[in-house]
């Protein structure tokens, strides 16, 4: 996961302010202040940036001079002037829920605030607090908070700050956070339980062109995400400084919520492993040579460190005293992004070891645990692809598949069903090799449709709103993948070339129960009639037929949007099994299908198209 279409600031990340820092520009004055904007004309407010912060690694902040009072030559205009920021293309703000709003203020003279949260017009007022205060406690930087409960909703609402009193006024780090985040954790609840419902096991990042920059001076650097969120400085060409290392920081997690009793991270709250992608010496555009890698070497043992290391070691001692004294569960680190073939570029063993060089068909030329492969190609050849890991050599290190999509404009649109046809088949020929690929993460995982930098992506969404893209729900079928136990299987028949099938058995720790699931992928555009044989101990094995669910839709290139979010989803049905074991099921056209059975110990099933072709599966 990296910070791309607003995946982050802007979604998973509930902060309602962009650009809280008024840093967008760069930390130079004068800066750009963007989307923030005025309320006022320019015979009643004056606003400008100068670097008069508290906040050393932050110091632009907003000046406000304003020229009008509350009587005398130049009246303020009623509500007053000021300024506001609509967030993200508009906030959505809720009746009858509670933000919490906080900013650091200065003023060499007394102050009379209105903070609020309006219509993107500014006539309506959702929620609104008056701040007042003497002189002498706002002549250096003050902290402010207030507590806002919306008395109705609007998806496109600002936050705005306003006062009637003349006077000049310095504002910075300007926060707006629902309370009701997952947890208290800071998460937009409606995205965190899109993302968790995959149940993921494993979150890497930051991951992808983030960590390398186009130039190693915007290289990610992970220390500069450690301490209060107010001292982070931005990263430079990312839309909303401070955000990304704000909601990441090695997955640790710092707003102080309402509910929060210790510090948490993404990776914990999903129960998932946390893959950690270092920069290396290498942006786009230059490598360290080999003879000057030391300080990034020593940059990656420091962040293990942060992450693993005891309470009372360097860096170990600094996550301690943020929240989090025990260790995070750090088994792996990627050695840079798609880096492989530039110069320099070298695998450093540590841990679970991750190279950027593809060890698919040839052997390494240096030493890693596991190497990482992209795949970015039409459906066709995503399709072909099945088999791309069948003849990879079985000793070495494993593949991680950590990026892979169906990116072809014409087959792919925004996300349409012929790409998750084509990602499923080639997630089938990952789960029939997983002797040799550890991992696979499809990318990217989110996008906020009004900044949509990368195409397609498994979760859409708005300010208000969100859904998944077929391929999203695609990869629900694959959610027991990990950790079941692969049966074999093989496709015969008429269809074959256009059927790709798997069988895994798997426990369920709710129940107790024993299941097997069957997959089978459909590429052509005919239904295929098949007969399922099932081969087995008659004395030691019961099987029962509980679920049919199917993925399809009357065209390939049906897509899901925000008007039809449900468009192209999975349908479930009752799935009984025939009492001589020879069960005929019925593929659509075009689908992704997978058969649940309850069973206690299997051997063999075999399937067969009922013109005499068959697809077998051995248990």
């Amino acid at each position: 996961m990296q910070e791309i279409n607003h995946a982050g600031a802007g979604g998973l990340w509930a902060e309602l302010v962009s650009n809280r820092g008024f840093e967008s520009g760069g930390l130079h004055a004068p800066s750009i202040i963007k989307p923030w904007s005025i309320i006022g004309d320019e015979s009643s407010i004056k606003v400008s940036t100068d670097l008069s912060s508290c906040f050393e690694r932050n110091k632009v902040a907003l000046r406000m001079e304003v020229l009008c009072d509350s009587d005398g030559s130049v009246v303020c205009a009623a509500g007053g002037v000021g300024v506001y920021n609509p967030g993200y293309w508009g906030m959505n703000i809720e009746q009858g829920k509670t933000y919490k709003v906080v900013f650091y203020v200065r003023s060499s003279g007394s102050i009379n605030l209105s903070v609020s949260f309006t219509s993107s017009d500014g006539e309506e007022v959702l929620a609104t607090k008056n701040i007042v205060a003497d002189a002498s406690n706002v002549t250096n930087w003050t902290r402010m908070e207030v507590m806002l409960e919306s008395n109705s909703s609007n998806t496109n609402s600002r936050l705005q700050i306003t006062t009637p009193k003349k006077g000049v006024i310095w504002f910075d780090q300007v926060s707006a956070m629902p309370t009701d985040t997952y947890k208290g954790h800071g998460f937009r609840k409606d995205l965190f339980e899109k993302l968790s419902l995959l149940e993921p096991r494993f979150i890497r990042f930051p991951g992808g062109c983030f960590v390398e920059g186009e130039f190693l001076r915007n290289a990610f650097r992970w220390k500069e995400t450690v301490g209060p969120w107010e001292e982070r400085p931005g990263h430079f060409g990312d839309y909303e400084p401070c955000s990304f290392l704000y909601l990441f920081l090695l997955w640790h997690l710092l707003w102080e919520g309402p509910q929060r009793k210790q510090n948490s991270n993404l990776a914990e709250d999903l129960g998932a492993a946390p893959v950690w992608v270092i920069n290396n010496g290498i942006s786009h555009q230059e490598s360290v040579e080999t003879a000057d890698i030391l300080p990034f070497v020593q940059e990656m043992l420091d962040s293990i460190e942060f992450a693993r290391g005891d309470s009372f070691s360097t860096w170990g001692s600094k996550r301690a005293a943020m929240g989090h004294p025990e260790p995070f569960d750090l088994k792996y680190v990627a050695i840079g992004n798609e880096d492989c073939g530039k110069p320099y570029y070298h695998a450093y063993p540590d841990i679970q070891v991750i190279s950027n060089c593809d060890g698919s068909s040839r052997p390494l030329d240096h030493p890693a645990d596991l190497y990482d492969f992209h795949i970015y190609t039409s459906a066709n050849d995503m399709f072909s692809k099945t088999h791309r890991f069948d003849n990879t050599m079985r000793n070495g290190p494993k593949a991680f598949v950590s990026e892979y999509a169906v990116t072809d404009r014409k087959d792919a649109g925004t996300g349409s069903l012929l790409a998750a046809l084509a990602e499923a088949a080639f997630l089938i020929g990952i789960e029939r090799n997983s002797d040799v690929v550890e991992m696979a993460s499809y990318a990217p995982l989110f996008v906020n449709v009004n900044d949509r930098r990368w195409n397609p992506d498994a979760i859409v969404f708005n300010s208000s709103d969100v859904y998944g893209t077929p391929s999203y729900w695609m990869q629900h079928f694959f959610t027991k993948s990990s950790g079941a136990t692969l049966l074999n299987s093989t496709v015969q028949g008429n269809s074959s070339a256009l059927l790709v099938a798997s069988a895994i058995s798997w426990k369920n720790v709710t129940d107790n129960k024993n299941y097997i699931t069957i997959k089978i992928v459909n590429f052509g555009n005919s239904y295929v009639n098949l007969k399922m044989n099932i081969d087995f101990d008659r004395t030691s094995l019961q099987l029962t037929g509980l679920k049919k669910t199917v993925l399809t839709s009357p065209s390939v290139l049906d897509e899901n949007s925000l008007e039809n979010p449900t468009k192209v989803v999975p349908l479930s049905s009752g799935f009984q099994m025939s009492s001589d074991d020879h069960t005929y099921v019925m593929l659509d056209p075009h689908s992704l299908t997978s058969f649940d059975l309850l069973q206690e110990q299997s051997r063999y099933v075999q399937f067969k198209e009922a013109d005499h072709s068959s697809l077998k599966s051995s248990f």
